[in-house]
Formats: structure tokens, sequence, C-alpha cells
């Protein structure tokens, strides 16, 4: 796989892995790690609310009135 970046995203990457003593690798694995946490966090949530939504129906309708 190849990621091809802007010359300022770049730029900016270069500054902070610069400022982090880091490499703008060890960076952009980091936001790939958090980005998939966080979908699979929100997939789980929705996953959850739809269950518990078609569980209770009648009570959030009743709710709702």
């Amino acid at each position: 796989m190849n990621l091809r970046l802007r010359d300022d995203q770049t730029e900016a990457l270069k500054q902070r892995a610069e400022q982090e003593g880091r490499s703008m690798h060890a960076i952009v694995l980091q936001a790939i790690d958090r980005y998939l946490e966080q979908e699979a966090d929100q997939q789980t949530v929705r996953r959850l609310g739809e269950k518990y939504a078609r569980h209770h129906a009648d009570l959030l309708r009743r709710l709702g009135e």
C-alpha cells in the first residue's frame, strides 16, 4: 500500500514527528489504530442501541407520548 499525502500534510506530519521524537511512520500507524478502534466502538454502540430500542420499543413509545 502506498499512502500519498498532500505536501502540507507531509510537512505538518514531519514537524510533529520531530517535535515528538517519533517517526512519521509511527504516528501514522497510531492514527490508523485509533481510527479503527473508534469506528469499531461506534459500530458496537449503534448495534446495541438498535437492539435495545427494539427490545424496549413499547416503553420508548410510551415515554414519547
